[in-house]
């Protein structure tokens, strides 16, 4: 147990750890305070068993009751304020590391983890350490601490009773030993079906379109059932697993009050314990283990408690990429790619690439759906790290950039674009936060999306849903546009970005485009014709390597994948419905 405080203790930063350890001083005086409930039952029951009651004695007794009961209210406000505001705040404080850790982590590493995983760790297991950290530690050591102390008081009065209420501590925590063992078992169990439930709820609620688009909700249906189930299953079987060995807890402490009783009075009989000393004993021999009964019944949490901060520890320890480089503003922003390879676990992505793109020259990709089109640009711009060779950006190794200045150079606008829940103004200011509202607008007029937006009920204060859900596809395309336009990077990535957009939206997508790629340098992924036949550079990528590179008539004048790709699509455009 000491073991997982300590680890949670280190788990806190400085400031919350802090708080922890002066609760732990208030903690101690907490329970000398409710230890001078003893001497004054021993003064009260003196005074009644030799009659010598007087005011002074009333006093005495009125004034160590006074003393405890005012002193633990005064105590416990700061000590539980203390310990309650050091859990949540370092919960809140390791959501924010988890945010700034992610920024930095290798792409790849959200492809080996689940979304659901990401989001129960962040959400309910850190709520769950939050909460149960705070209430298991005030218990459990305001318990042990209480305990020990009143123990060592009954040693003043007798080194005899003194013995067996340190025997009986020993006796409750080897018990209490193999109860959180039992615990620690099923722990993982617990968390996983946890996290596993998340998941599934996530992917449900995300895929609710597909879902009933292809009526598999009586599928979909059964595995959130069988999360939940595996989840009910999962914490009935940690309770059953900790319920028997706590009645043992608890009984050692209630049987430990009729031996420390039985021992007084046999004490007393045979003489070698006065008669004050007995009741006093036999009066504190059913309170003395309250505290300890109640810490005991708590203990078992605290390994939920060690997990929940494993499983935070195990996402901080995935390594970063190395951020930390120079800040650096190339002169130009020529790209190179120098014998380029990467590899996904066991599969190679991108084979011995070789490129060079001129700065401010428009560069598209065009290939086999898989063939490492999208990787190629994650390499340029630093989402993954090149296996081998290296990617040079204005005559620099991208990694010798800090990885906020790498970052500078690049705008993205992706087929699939995301909104934050917050307002049309705020979305697009992500590309610049400071911007005002004027420089906004100037930004939305560009991206052809200001009408739109001041037909909204709010204008440019209106709320869009989470993902932008209450925006049609072609309008959040446009607003992704003008936040790339309130950066005003030079490097322009265009990752299908016209893909899926209906008629309506493609001669606003297409002048939004234009405006934001003027003299720019612009990679774009692209299946049509028309936004690739003019670019100064077209690459043709399949499984991993550059097998065609030219402009548009030098490709068509080549048999390959890319003649037969514009062959394909002039079919497809010239398909009617008879």
């Amino acid at each position: 147990m000491l073991k997982i405080l300590m680890k949670f203790f280190k788990f806190c930063n400085e400031e919350n750890r802090k708080k922890f350890y002066i609760s732990i001083a208030l903690g101690v005086i907490d329970a000398i305070f409710a230890g001078m409930k003893i001497p004054a039952a021993y003064f009260a029951i003196d005074a009644i068993v030799n009659n010598k009651i007087t005011v002074n004695t009333f006093l005495l007794v009125m004034g160590f009751m006074l003393l405890s009961t005012v002193g633990k209210m005064v105590i416990n406000r700061f000590y539980q304020m203390l310990l309650t505001e050091g859990g949540y705040r370092t919960c809140a404080g390791k959501r924010i590391e988890i945010g700034e850790h992610l920024r930095y982590l290798p792409m790849g590493y959200f492809n080996d983890t689940s979304l659901g995983h990401i989001t129960s760790v962040t959400t309910n297991t850190l709520e769950q350490t939050g909460d149960i950290a705070t209430r298991a530690i005030i218990l459990v050591m305001q318990g042990t601490i209480t305990t020990l102390i009143v123990s060592l008081g009954m040693f003043i009065f007798d080194v005899r009773i003194g013995l067996i209420c340190v025997a009986v501590i020993l006796v409750f925590f080897i018990f209490n030993h193999f109860t959180n063992k039992s615990v620690e078992k099923v722990a993982p169990e617990k968390i996983e079906s946890d996290k596993d439930m998340v998941g599934v709820i996530l992917e449900f609620i995300q895929g609710i379109a597909e879902i009933r688009n292809y009526n598999i909700i009586a599928m979909n249906n059964a595995r959130l059932n069988k999360a939940i189930e595996r989840k009910t299953k999962a914490d009935i079987k940690a309770e059953i697993a900790a319920i028997p060995l706590v009645g043992v807890q608890m009984l050692i402490c209630k049987l430990a009050g009729v031996v420390i009783a039985g021992a007084s009075i046999s004490f007393y009989l045979n003489g070698s314990m006065k008669l004050t000393y007995c009741i006093t004993m036999m009066l504190c021999a059913f309170i003395i283990f309250e505290s300890l009964d109640l810490a005991g019944t708590y203990t078992a949490l605290i390994r939920i408690i060690g997990k929940g901060v494993d499983m935070v520890n195990e996402i901080m320890e995935v390594e970063e990429m190395d951020i930390n480089g120079e800040e650096i503003h190339p002169s130009n922003r020529d790209i190179h790619l120098d014998h380029v390879s990467f590899a996904y676990e066991d599969r190679t992505i991108i084979d011995d690439v070789t490129l060079d793109i001129k700065e401010k020259t428009t560069t598209a990709i065009v290939g086999p759906s898989g063939g490492g089109k999208t990787t190629l640009t994650s390499l340029i711009a630093r989402f993954w790290d090149v296996k081998s060779g290296k990617v040079t950006l204005g005559g620099r190794d991208v990694r010798d950039y800090s990885f906020d200045s790498l970052m500078e150079n690049f705008s993205f606008v992706f087929q699939r674009v995301y909104l934050f829940e917050d307002t049309i103004a705020n979305n697009i200011r992500f590309g610049r936060p400071e911007a005002s509202i004027d420089e906004v607008m100037a930004a939305a007029k560009k991206a052809c999306c200001h009408d739109f937006i001041m037909a909204l009920p709010d204008g440019y204060e209106t709320v869009v849903g989470e993902g932008g859900a209450t925006l049609s596809g072609g309008e959040k395309q446009r607003i992704a546009i003008a936040r790339a336009i309130m950066k005003d990077a030079p490097i322009i990535i265009l990752d299908e970005a016209t893909a899926n957009v209906d008629p309506e939206n493609e001669k606003e997508l297409t002048e939004a485009i234009e405006n934001l790629t003027r003299e720019k340098t612009i990679i774009m992924i692209a299946h049509r014709l028309k936004t690739v036949r003019h670019a100064d550079q077209i690459l043709v990528i399949d499984k991993g390597k550059i097998v065609q590179q030219g402009k548009h008539d030098e490709l068509m004048a080549q048999d390959g994948i890319y003649k037969n790709f514009v062959s394909g699509r002039k079919k497809a455009v010239s398909w009617k419905i008879a």
